[in-house]
Formats: structure tokens, C-alpha cells, sequence
């Protein structure tokens, strides 16, 4: 189990859920990871993630990044009156604010005690743009994005990415057409630094534990993918 706590942003306060390493896993001298949230806040799911990572032997910081509209949000995707609730923070949500977010969580992190100084971030659904601008707009050391949406309309930053990221694509996306997939693998190929992965058969979400959309068998290798991923580059130097 994790703690509530408040991080200092540029506009203001706001609250955080923190998940730490487990005593006995090692020396408190680990990496962090930043956890973007999906569109219904810092629910039970995100949550989940970040005591996950915290299992891996990360700390773990989940950001709310809802804050400015309506702090403290935490929505399902079980009922119609939730996704309607989702879907109008999302569409009211301001993304660039959310990445200054997403920096000041990465420097709360740097400075939080116990931890090493490599710190990581990732995201899903809206929290998979926000990884992909995490990686061309913060410091952060490396930054994975699950089947982010509207990254191809954000393609001219990528430029701008020279740390590691690595995408996981839903290859049936309901949110990300084929066409907007193709907009995307192409618009980054040519990048070094970003490693993206289709997962066919499967729709947005197929990471989500107890979603319509999760796919054990795919959520699997995308979430074994991430560790490996992180504990090469999140490494000690």
C-alpha cells in the first residue's frame, strides 16, 4: 500500500499517491517512475500500477493530474454516467499543463530520499500522449506510453525525444485508427531512441486489469517488456 501525498507544482499544490519498495528488497537507493493516469484519475488501476512497480522495486508516484478541474477524481469504466464523466475531463484537460505536471512529480522524485536519481515515467491511454510528450518535453530517463491517443497530430516533437521510449500499440485501437497507427510507427522510425510495438488482435486498453479490453496474454509481454526496458535504462551509472 502506497501514500497520499502533495507535490509542489508551478501552479500550485496537488496530490500524489506514492508506492515505495518493500523492506528487504534491497538498498533504498532505486529509481523512481512517474505513473500517467488514464482519463478516469488516480483510480484503484492506477494505483495498481504503481504498487506493482513499487513490487519491482521502484518508487512510484502517481500525479493527479486532474487537479486544476476537479481534484481527487477516481472513476471505473463499469457505468455510462463514468465515461461520460471521463470524457469531458479529458476533452476539458489541458496536456501541456499536464506535462509541467509530469516534471515537477519527475523533481519531487529526484529529491525524494531513497532514491537513486534515475527517474522514469509511464503512461496509458491519455497518459500514453502525455508519456510521449514526457519524453520529448521533461528530463525524464525513460518513458514507456500504452496505447497513447492523438500522438500522430503530435508527431513534430519528436525531434525532440533523445532519451529511450518505447510504445506499446493496441493493433485493433478503437481510439487510434489503423491509419493514425501508421501515421505514427512512420513518423518515428527514424528515431534511435523510441521502439514501438504492435499487438495484434487486441484493443485499446488491453492492459487494464478487469477492463472489456484486457488481454492477459498481451498485457503480459507489453508489461514484461516495460520492466526489462527500465531496469536497462533506469540503471545506476
Amino acid at each position: 500500500m502506497g501514500q497520499k501525498i502533495s507535490i509542489n507544482g508551478r501552479d500550485g499544490d496537488f496530490a500524489a499517491y506514492l508506492a515505495v519498495p518493500a523492506s528487504g528488497t534491497g538498498p533504498r537507493d532505486v529509481p523512481g517512475i512517474v505513473v500517467i493516469q488514464e482519463i478516469f484519475g488516480i483510480n484503484a488501476v492506477v494505483r495498481g500500477v504503481a504498487d506493482w512497480l513499487a513490487a519491482q522495486g521502484y518508487f512510484a508516484l502517481a500525479p493527479d493530474l486532474f487537479w486544476r478541474l476537479q481534484p481527487g477524481v477516481e472513476l471505473t469504466d463499469r457505468s455510462d454516467a463514468e465515461w461520460s464523466q471521463a470524457f469531458d475531463l479529458m476533452n476539458r484537460f489541458d496536456p501541456d499543463a499536464g506535462v509541467e505536471d509530469i516534471q515537477s512529480s519527475i523533481d519531487h522524485l529526484r529529491v525524494t530520499q531513497g532514491v537513486s536519481g534515475k527517474v522514469g515515467a509511464v503512461g496509458y491511454c491519455l497518459g500514453g500522449l502525455l508519456a510521449y510528450l514526457t519524453a520529448a518535453r521533461t528530463d525524464a530517463d525513460a518513458t514507456v506510453g500504452y496505447y497513447g491517443v492523438n500522438i500522430q497530430d503530435r508527431l513534430d516533437e519528436q525531434d525532440s525525444i533523445a532519451k529511450p521510449l518505447m510504445l506499446h500499440i493496441a493493433g485493433e485501437d478503437g481510439f487510434v485508427p489503423k491509419d493514425a497507427q501508421a501515421q505514427i510507427l512512420a513518423g518515428l522510425k527514424n528515431n534511435p531512441h523510441v521502439t514501438a510495438y504492435v499487438y495484434d488482435g487486441v484493443d485499446h486498453a488491453f492492459a487494464r486489469p478487469g477492463g472489456k479490453n484486457y488481454n492477459q496474454a498481451a498485457a503480459d509481454l507489453a508489461n514484461g517488456r516495460t520492466v526489462d526496458f527500465f531496469k536497462q535504462h533506469l540503471a545506476k551509472e
